[in-house]
Parts: C-alpha cells; structure tokens; sequence
C-alpha cells in the first residue's frame, strides 16, 4: 500500500518550482522508489502480491488550482500500467485506488471554507465527502485473491466525480 502525497493548490501561472518539486517530490519520485524497493523484494524473495497506490480521481480529470497535483496523479496512473506489465511476470499485481475528497485531520481545515466545501460537493454526485471507511473495502479486494486478475486498473471511488 502506497500512500504518501500532497498538494499546494495554486492556479497554473502562479505554481513556483518549488511547489513543483516538493508535490512531484513525494507524489510521484517518493512513490515511484518506495514501489521498486517493495518489488525489488518481492522479486528477489519470489513472492507474489498486490502493490496498491493510492492516487487520486484527479488522476482521471483536471481541477482548477491543482495542475501539478493532477500531473502527479497522471503519473501515478501511468506508472501504475507501466509497472503492472513489467511485475506480471513475477506474480506481482498493481493497481490504483483513485478516492475523491476523503475528510481526514489533513483536508478537514479545507472543508471549513463553505465555498471550497459547496464547490467540492456540486461536482460529487452522491452528495457527500468521502470518509476513510469509504475506501477500506477496495483497498482490502485489491489486496485480496478476489482480485487476482487484476492489474493495471483503477479503482474510482468518486461519488460520480469523474461519470461526466
């Protein structure tokens, strides 16, 4: 299970180099390392599994204010079918878990500017922000032999974000 990342939303004119940096940094380079050691290991120790990144449904669509977030979720997308295909052949699946807003400590401040909340809920068709429990099932059948035919794909739990 990878999951690390991060976001310092700025519209595209604005983005410093080092927001830049410190988003594909962790998002994308972080997770990219921590992967191939997982799998170097796997490899060298002939074990067969399941490596799940967590990205994002902004790995499938564009946002205002997040356009290095989006690259980075792209390529966590990216490199999540380029990988699948390279680990197949040593029984190593690898999929993505592409969540929409979930409320945690760390998007909870967010969550208190009534027009960021409004906008976010408008584009989420169920009506409501995701909460962990929300993602906990995907994450175990990806895991999990129920899954065991799967690699390369992605698991959407949007709310309907990205069905338009």
């Amino acid at each position: 299970m990878n999951n690390a990342g991060t976001n310092r939303p700025a519209p595209f004119a604005e983005v410093t180099i080092a927001d830049f940096d410190a988003i594909m940094g962790l998002n994308v380079r972080a997770a990219f390392f921590v992967a191939q050691a997982v799998a170097r290991r796997q490899i060298a120790a002939g074990i067969a599994g399941s490596i799940i990144h967590v990205s994002s449904q902004m790995g499938h669509v564009g946002g205002a204010r997040r356009t290095v977030y989006c690259a980075s979720k792209h390529a966590i997308e990216g490199l999540t079918k380029a990988m699948a295909i390279d680990l197949a052949p040593h029984r190593i699946r690898v999929n993505t878990v592409c969540p929409t807003f979930i409320e945690t400590p760390l998007t909870r401040p967010f969550f208190e500017s009534e027009a960021f909340r409004t906008d976010v809920l408008s584009k989420i068709k169920l009506g409501r922000v995701g909460q962990v429990e929300d993602i906990m099932g995907a994450i175990v059948f990806l895991a999990s032999a129920a899954s065991a035919l799967m690699t390369g794909s992605s698991v959407v739990i949007d709310g309907g974000w990205t069905a338009e």
